[in-house]
């Protein structure tokens, strides 16, 4: 009588439970930002958006850190994106400025929930992919979610530090959360700041730029948060600049003999 040998069980590790904890944090703070917007509670909607992207900006760190990077964990990542910076500001938007006009302003919050899910689902289907000339280069192809999120609520931003009610408007809101929507799903290549390197005479300057913005957004928080998504604007078309100085060049083909032509004499 032979033995057989055990099959082994395979399943999550236990050092992936790091990584996905936070990823699951991530997603729990973007549906909280929905809960606060349903009362009304606009800096807190809005704080705990940028707590999920603080969230998911370190939680694949986490994962390389502890080496526990899987496909479990970039599908969940995904899911919390897809809800954090998709479904989430788009309800928050439409509570607080796009239902003054519900068709327009529930169709305008569908299309960008649905772009950022479609801008996720490109990126997901090229990780496999190893020719992706611009991740190769450095750049990403159109605005992270991350980012999208928080350009989409800029109008908020300003409405908290001046009051102007203006900026409530839903004719301002609705051409400017559709034009966030198609930057994400856009083809313009935009810097990645994982790609970024510093150099080691500028490394003591940059971490003094790391301390003023972070007391800065202690501060002011609204008015830094302005003033970082224009800066982020400002570099779009400094970025596909960049880009196409870094596409190779192909050279012109020669021109062959046309068809019927007799061959040049030896």
């Amino acid at each position: 009588m032979s033995l057989r040998p055990r099959r082994q069980l395979r399943g999550l590790p236990l050092r992936a439970v790091a990584p996905n904890a936070v990823t699951a944090l991530a997603l729990c703070a973007g549906l909280t930002g929905i809960r606060f917007a349903i009362g009304e509670e606009w800096e807190r909607a809005v704080l705990m958006v940028m707590l999920a992207g603080a969230l998911d900006g370190i939680d694949g760190q986490v994962a390389r850190m502890v080496r526990a990077e899987s496909r479990f964990g970039a599908e969940l990542d995904s899911l919390s994106d897809a809800i954090s910076f998709g479904v989430a500001p788009a309800l928050i938007l439409y509570l607080w400025s796009l239902m003054a006009v519900p068709k327009l302003g529930w169709i305008v919050a569908l299309l960008y929930a649905v772009f950022c899910a479609l801008r996720l689902a490109r990126f997901n289907s090229q990780l496999d992919n190893d020719a992706q000339p611009r991740k190769l280069a450095g750049f990403l192809t159109g605005i992270p979610a991350p980012a999208g999120a928080a350009l989409a609520m800029l109008p908020i931003y300003v409405w908290l530090w001046s009051g102007e009610e203006i900026m409530r408007s839903p004719w301002i809101v609705t051409p400017w959360v559709a034009f966030t929507g198609l930057l994400m799903v856009s083809s313009v290549a935009t810097y990645s700041w994982k790609s970024l390197r510093l150099r080691r005479h500028v490394r003591f300057e940059a971490l003094v730029f790391v301390v003023v913005l972070a007391a800065a957004l202690v501060t002011a928080p609204w008015q830094t948060l302005t003033a970082i998504c224009l800066g982020y604007l400002a570099t779009l078309p400094f970025s596909a600049r960049a880009y196409r100085r870094t596409m190779p060049i192909t050279p012109p083909r020669e021109a062959g003999p046309k068809p019927g032509a007799e061959p040049p004499a030896a």
